[in-house]
């Protein structure tokens, strides 16, 4: 019965959206009235995370499918119940990403030092190819959440940028939403990057 009401509660969100969405595209709709309905109706804030496999592509090719099926399990393995420990919300996986939100951008951050600290133990015995090389985006801000199945936004879009196309392995990107919101910077610090994704006024390296 619970996963039906979860599967109900976003079918409802998506149907909702789509209406309005077809609602703006009427001639003469008054988008500004529809664009603050949606907001009202989906803005939330939240940190969004997004994860990368470093050389997975190579890898598969090298290696085969099966050592890729075999990566993102032990990934999986390892990541998911630090993501739980600190609170964050599995919203997807696509092959060897995760999107991830998170209430509290404290412990987006956190979790992904943890992340990237736990791989470097794990990783510290075994040959190159058996090793998980983590990349790491994260930003924080007001998105359009989709029930538990999706997020929009800028910071959004930032995220994955930095996490999936900027970072490299062992390496925490962040937007400057998260910089600028970040209270616990306890043992960290940042290195300015010296060009931003679309949707972040800036973004960092995190030091850790």
């Amino acid at each position: 019965m619970g996963f039906g009401k979860l599967s109900l509660s976003t079918s409802a969100s998506s149907d909702r959206l789509n209406n309005l969405i077809r609602e703006r595209l009427k001639p003469g709709a008054d988008k500004i009235l529809i664009d603050e309905r949606i907001w009202d109706l989906f803005g939330e804030e939240w940190a969004v995370m997004f994860t990368d496999l470093s050389g997975f592509s190579r890898g598969v090719e090298k290696f085969g499918i099966i050592h890729f099926l075999q990566t993102i399990y032990e990934s999986e393995r390892i990541l998911l119940p630090l993501i739980e420990s600190f609170d964050g919300i599995l919203l997807k996986v696509e092959g060897d990403s995760l999107l991830v939100i998170f209430r509290n951008v404290n412990k987006a951050v956190k979790c992904a030092v943890e992340m990237q600290n736990t791989l470097k133990k794990h990783n510290a015995s075994l040959p190159g190819e058996e090793k998980i090389l983590l990349c790491v985006g994260i930003g924080n801000g007001r998105m359009i959440k989709i029930g538990d199945s999706d997020v929009f936004g800028a910071e959004v879009n930032a995220a994955s940028k930095l996490g999936e196309d900027t970072a490299r392995a062992y390496e925490i990107l962040i937007t400057q939403s998260v910089y600028d919101t970040l209270t616990d910077r306890a043992g960290l610090d940042f290195e300015k990057l010296s060009e931003a994704p679309a949707g972040a006024k800036s973004a960092y390296k995190l030091i850790y």
